[in-house]
């Protein structure tokens, strides 16, 4: 069957049309995203503004036409963390339905995680054993662990890129102090929910999923996009301490030339290489594998094993 998935994310609008059936894994037949970044999109109370929302709205109803074009049976439509916390996030999300047709809905951020997991396990196997799994978005940071296919520890921290660069960032290159100061933010935040995951034991595989991990594991020596996703990939924290001081002295534009890194991305790279390095020490992770598959997957392979076998 083909599907049609629309990920609304704290950065971008992505709509990813695959063909699946149950028991395979889904080949993607056609992506559409644009950069919306409906988390700048909040006015002073932070409520999504006319704007965000019109934003929202033009490019879903442009994902519907598109879906149709593809010939996709139908449509999974979620929202992760912008959504989620804005308070006007329902009125938001009722303008979406009724001038577009899609209900959205909103994913926890424990939501985010387990299915995050479910992606990573599928595409790594059993013989993975016990997988511990880190996503930056946007909005937060998912962490998930576990030996089965349902992680036994999920966890959502609000430990995004864009959050964090938004929330503690103001110059460019950033003030050495703000990097200070965020760096013992985010290492507080993290420790506080380390417990779980640390206290079920050491992982045999951890991993990393989403752009962020993408771009740093380019930036330090991984493989471009282009050789496709089979190809083996991995970001070591010797290489990530070696660049982060370079990224804290880099404009937004400088980080943008950087391979692998888009101008969209560019500014809230050091805040995630912030993140990324905080993980690996708390969690005493000499390196993360970098997994293809994350939340977008996941999402369509809960849905595959819904479906009754035909």
């Amino acid at each position: 069957m083909r599907l049609g998935v629309l990920d609304v994310g704290s950065n971008t609008v992505h709509l990813l049309v695959v063909d699946a059936h149950r028991g395979a894994a889904p080949l993607p037949a056609y992506s559409h995203k644009t950069e919306l970044r409906l988390a700048e999109h909040l006015d002073k109370d932070g409520k999504i503004d006319g704007s965000g929302a019109d934003g929202l709205i033009a490019f879903t109803k442009e994902a519907v036409e598109l879906a149709e074009d593809k010939g996709c049976e139908s449509v999974l439509a979620f929202a992760t963390s912008a959504l989620r916390e804005a308070p006007n996030g329902e009125k938001v999300l009722a303008r979406v339905r009724a001038e577009t047709g899609v209900d959205l809905e909103v994913l926890s951020g424990e939501d985010e995680a387990r299915l995050t997991f479910l992606a990573v396990r599928r595409w790594f196997g059993w013989s993975s054993g016990r997988l511990a799994v880190f996503d930056i978005g946007g909005g937060s940071l998912e962490i998930a662990a576990g030996s089965d296919e349902q992680p036994t520890v999920a966890e959502s921290v609000q430990l995004g890129a864009g959050r964090l660069t938004r929330e503690g960032l103001t110059a460019d290159p950033p003030d050495k102090e703000e990097v200070r100061a965020l760096r013992r933010r985010i290492r507080m935040e993290l420790a506080a929910v380390a417990g779980p995951v640390l206290r079920a034991g050491k992982p045999q595989r951890s991993v990393a999923t989403s752009k962020t991990f993408r771009s740093l594991a380019r930036i330090t020596g991984a493989a471009p996009s282009a050789d496709g996703p089979y190809v083996p990939r991995s970001l070591s924290r010797d290489d990530l301490d070696e660049w982060i001081p370079k990224l804290t002295k880099m404009s937004a534009a400088e980080r943008a030339a950087l391979p692998g890194v888009s101008a969209g991305r560019a500014s809230q790279l050091t805040a995630g290489a912030l993140v990324a390095d905080a993980v690996m020490d708390l969690f005493d992770l000499p390196a993360l594998e970098v997994c293809p598959w994350a939340l977008r997957e996941g999402v369509i392979l809960s849905r595959l094993d819904q479906l009754q076998p035909r």
